[in-house]
């Protein structure tokens, strides 16, 4: 683009449209919040309408629309009372038996991301310096580590490491000096480097045929409500975590202990297969005993090694059925719809 082939000459629309979704997810691993990704990317491209006669062709469109996004990002981080968001601390001590009192709801969760949301983004995208691939950087374990670096060290990791940017580059975009942005970074790969060895994520294969069949048995143990059934496709040192709850459950007796309880409060489940941060997924609804509609329980992501699960985070009321309609699903269905929709 040149500066006489400026936005405010041409369609804005057109021009900022197609980077919407990448900028939705950038927005997401700033703030840890497909809601509030949503809400930046409007106060971005508002921004950005606002502001276009101040862009004049030099450097990109592409990267003036991302230094608008990280900056509202920013913005919306300095306003909040806590600058990120959590899952169960992995440190807490391990509970015994059900939860006591209510959930956490005075805590800001981190959220999970719905696939579809990823349609149209390349793997590819990233630039020559990027140290992660689309797949590992999305993943909800990898967006909750980089939720607990400091806004700033956080956006120059996501710049120079996730979208592949050349420290120079983040900091023309970001204001301020080359130097402080290489310290930025490297205090940034510090943190990481704490929680995974070699500073990055495992990378994490693809389903295979062995992960589709043990959704399939996933989905018949929680639909016939088979306890040894579920408990049998658990690692044996598996974890159970259900933000907005703080407790956190590890090992197959524990987790059998809890939903030997959790599931006599309901008459069934259905679930819905889908995906979510490049990771399995299911939504689930329930019914009570009596009830006659299928109401939005729980969005579930699984961790999987070969054909057993390591991790499950179930986003479960009042958070989970928030969740439902960035999933493209409803939070109601009437007895008469019959089987729920596969999304898989």
């Amino acid at each position: 683009m040149t500066a006489a082939d400026t936005p405010h000459q041409q369609d804005f629309a057109g021009l900022a449209e197609p980077y919407r979704r990448e900028l939705k997810l950038h927005c997401y691993r700033m703030l840890g919040s497909v809601h509030e990704a949503e809400d930046l990317v409007q106060e971005a491209f508002l921004r950005a309408w606002r502001g276009r006669d101040g862009f004049t062709g030099h450097g990109s469109f592409h990267g003036w629309l991302y230094r608008i996004a990280t900056n509202a990002c920013l913005d919306a981080l300095a306003r909040r009372a806590a600058p990120r968001r959590v899952l169960p601390d992995l440190e807490a001590p391990l509970p015994a038996g059900m939860p006591a009192g209510d959930p956490a709801t005075d805590r800001l969760w981190l959220e999970p991301y719905p696939d579809l949301e990823l349609a149209g983004i390349a793997d590819a995208a990233p630039g020559p310096h990027a140290r992660y691939e689309m797949r590992e950087a999305v993943r909800l374990a990898f967006v909750a580590v980089i939720q607990q670096l400091p806004p700033r060290q956080r956006a120059v990791l996501l710049l120079c490491d996730v979208m592949g940017w050349a420290a120079g580059e983040t900091a023309d975009l970001l204001g301020g000096s080359l130097a402080s942005v290489n310290s930025a970074l490297q205090r940034a790969r510090a943190t990481l480097a704490k929680q995974y060895s070699g500073g990055r994520p495992a990378m994490q294969p693809s389903t295979d045929d062995r992960q589709r069949a043990l959704l399939d048995r996933y989905v018949h143990a929680w639909e016939h409500q088979d306890l040894d059934g579920f408990v049998a496709l658990l690692q044996a040192d598996a974890t159970y975590a259900m933000p907005p709850w703080r407790q956190r459950y590890r090992g197959r007796e524990a987790i059998r202990a809890f939903f030997g309880i959790a599931w006599t409060f309901y008459g069934s489940f259905r679930l819905v297969p889908t995906s979510a941060n490049r990771q399995p997924a299911l939504a689930v609804y329930s019914r009570g005993k009596s009830g006659a509609e299928w109401h939005a329980h729980s969005i579930h992501l699984l961790d999987a090694e070969d054909d057993a699960i390591t991790c499950l985070t179930a986003f479960v009321r009042p958070l989970g059925p928030t969740l439902f309609a960035s999933f493209g699903l409803p939070a109601v269905f009437p007895e008469s719809a019959g089987r729920l929709p596969r999304l898989a």
